[in-house]
């Protein structure tokens, strides 16, 4: 008899007990903060415990897991929302992993629960099956569903629109964690936090209810299709057309290495609309084409260096007529719109690298402590343990560089300067991480089974797609 609010209440009390009581069992001092905090260990116990109460709360259907950020903050003076940090939180650095639980000022316990989950969903879900992955190519569609099921896709979407209603500090959390597992294969990132925002901020209220719940439930996966033969980082030189046609438009080009490109059910294709204006830029405009529309076909799957897993495609299109309903946004505005965008890409580039880099220094770390040499370990050498210092002290400062750009993106003042440093700064960080924790595995380093040669392999379009790093610099230079 016990209403939905009063079943949630006893359930969050369940929580903070078995949360209080592990803190209370498994801690440790921290001696150089004079803080008691609890260890990895146990915080991991809780968080998958409170994990398996959400979902069975969830699964009963009066319970629906959401991470709102929005929860930690409060109003100051002026009624702006804002998040104050935890100073009793660790820097990952601090911690005796870069992924534990429980660290960074600019997270909570809820971010905790949400990692906790978001990793087992990596560990049970993705990497049991992505060497077959790499070996077709593509991912499955189940592990799209399955990812719906757990509400992690779509984080920024409002519960209205069949999304978990989360912000940016939850959609990196996922980032994270897809980092750390070091399987890329579920273009997630380009689907949820690159491709759906187009649609939220820009479509009708009639595209919103058609692509937003299927884009949540993982019925519906998107692209985004802007790259062409001959031009990848100057959108200004696209030369795809959309020409109005009465009530449609007929789109005439192609496009390539498009992310999600085989499994897409729509994808957003950035055309030229007016191609009399001086400067092309302003006659581009975003046009949504679904998977069955006459004229759309796909290439083949295109085989790369890295993210083998991950189907990347050519797309073409010939006479595809499309509703001119599908317009998104205004005519002649697209490029405005790729420009308010872009910032939030170029952070999930950034956040990806982060915490891929610092995968590959546990990885490392891990190894070299286990590995022979010299009659004694790897790790007993001052080489090995100078360069490991090194790494170390990279990443940390880029990660506390990425938090303060993740800061400014939930107050709206993430601008294309402070976001082109982050991606060039961290994706080029990813890449020495990589290059140099591969030469500490040796021979071994080279074998596809270890991950990281893949972390090696994967890393390396980073530093091009998403805006290559030469266009980072050039965009930072503006300002100076």
């Amino acid at each position: 008899e016990a209403t939905n609010d009063e079943r949630l209440s006893t359930l969050l009390n369940i929580m903070a007990v078995s949360l209080v009581a592990a803190f209370s069992c498994r801690s440790s001092l921290v001696a150089s903060r004079g803080l008691w905090a609890p260890s990895s260990s146990a915080v991991h116990a809780v968080f998958s415990a409170q994990t398996n109460l959400c979902s069975a709360a969830r699964s009963s259907g009066f319970c629906r897991r959401k991470w709102l950020s929005t929860t930690a903050g409060v109003n100051n003076d002026d009624g702006d929302l804002v998040f104050p940090l935890d100073p009793t939180r660790l820097e990952p650095s601090q911690s005796e992993s870069l992924t534990d639980f429980g660290t960074r000022a600019i997270l909570g316990e809820e971010h905790d629960m949400l990692r906790a989950s978001a990793r087992r969903f990596f560990q049970e879900e993705v990497l049991p099956h992505h060497d077959r992955w790499e070996d077709e190519g593509q991912v499955s569609r189940d592990v799209w569903l399955a990812a719906g099921r757990n509400h992690f896709l779509g984080m920024l979407v409002p519960e209205e629109y069949g999304g978990p209603g989360g912000d940016v500090l939850a959609a990196s959390i996922l980032w994270d964690e897809q980092g750390y597992s070091g399987a890329f294969g579920p273009g997630f990132s380009v689907h949820s936090d690159i491709t759906v925002p187009y649609v939220l901020h820009n479509g009708s209220e009639e595209q919103k209810q058609k692509y937003l719940p299927g884009s949540c439930d993982g019925t519906m996966i998107g692209a985004i299709a802007m790259t062409e033969p001959g031009a990848g980082s100057d959108l200004q030189g696209i030369t795809t057309t959309a020409v109005r046609d009465g009530d449609d438009y007929v789109i005439n080009g192609s496009k390539t290495f498009i992310t999600n490109g085989q499994l897409a059910d729509y994808v957003i294709v950035v055309c030229k609309t007016d191609p009399t204006v001086a400067r092309a830029a302003r006659g581009l405009s975003l046009i949504l084409v679904d998977r069955d529309t006459p004229g759309f076909e796909r290439g083949r799957n295109l085989k790369k260096l890295g993210l083998k897993a991950q189907d990347t495609s050519e797309l073409f299109f010939e006479d595809c007529r499309v509703p001119a309903t599908n317009l998104l946004g205004e005519e002649n505005k697209g490029f405005a719109s790729l420009m308010t965008e872009l910032p939030q890409e170029r952070l999930v580039i950034a956040g990806l690298a982060v915490a891929h880099a610092e995968a590959c220094y546990e990885w490392t770390r891990d190894y070299v402590k286990q590995r022979k040499a010299f009659g004694g370990t790897l790790s007993e050498l001052q080489t090995v343990r100078h360069k490991l210092a090194e790494l170390k002290t990279s990443i940390a400062v880029a990660r506390s560089f990425v938090d303060r750009c993740i800061q400014l993106h939930l107050y709206g003042k993430l601008d294309h300067q402070m976001a082109s440093m982050a991606k060039y700064h961290c994706t080029d960080l990813e890449n020495r991480i990589a290059d140099e924790c591969l030469q500490l595995f040796g021979g071994y380093g080279f074998m596809w089974e270890y991950p990281i040669a893949r972390a090696y392999a994967d890393s390396r379009v980073q530093r091009i797609y998403g805006g290559s790093n030469e266009i980072m610099k050039e965009l930072i230079s503006r300002s100076i």
